[in-house]
């Protein structure tokens, strides 16, 4: 995936994304945003420019496969593709590329030798969280089904540890939280991407 570019990632976004009627207005934010070129995280998956769309288009893919192989039904049918890409809109301003000193790229208090590890946390970003704060930004741009809000705000499953007990009831509302965290951990865990 590593060999697209901006102008293909962003084709194969509006070819994938067509069953989740995305505008124009909010396909031309997420090109500003950084959306087709911004890392996925400062050193694990996705950790080059490009990153996270192409992390989001594979957790989209997992999922709608997922969805198909276990013929869930979602409340509505964009939904998989609406959770699966916009998941991690929280990275948008969280990374930042970091200058090579002398070969050695600085992470905080972390010294990482190496070209995949370039960038790093960005410290005026103005939201916190993760799920929470990719609900927010893609709230300013659609509406979402309770259903759609929790599959993002817990797709980090027991990753976020306070919150266990309402990732717990927010899968037994709703099954398709479980497949999108499992969709994520595919994809960065197995994947790789």
């Amino acid at each position: 995936m590593k060999i697209m570019n901006q102008k293909n990632r962003i084709e194969l976004f509006k070819k994938t994304m067509n069953k989740a009627g995305i505008n124009e207005d909010f396909l031309h934010w997420l090109i500003d945003e950084g959306f087709f070129t911004a890392p996925a995280s400062t050193k694990y998956h996705g950790a080059y420019d490009g990153g996270l769309f192409d992390h989001c288009l594979e957790v989209t893919e997992s999922l709608v496969e997922i969805t198909e192989k276990m013929n869930i039904e979602w409340e509505h049918p964009r939904s998989p593709y609406i959770v699966g890409m916009f998941h991690d809109l929280c990275k948008l301003d969280s990374y930042e590329k970091v200058i090579d000193v002398e070969g050695v790229m600085m992470f905080g208090s972390d010294e990482v030798k190496g070209e995949q590890a370039h960038f790093g946390y960005r410290n005026d970003s103005l939201f916190p969280g993760h799920g929470d704060k990719s609900v927010m930004k893609l709230a300013a741009w659609m509406h979402l089904t309770e259903e759609e809000i929790l599959c993002i705000r817990y797709h980090m499953g027991a990753y976020e540890k306070d919150t266990w007990d309402y990732y717990d009831r927010a899968i037994k509302k709703y099954q398709t939280v479980l497949w999108t965290h499992t969709a994520d951990m595919v994809t960065s865990k197995v994947k790789g991407v």
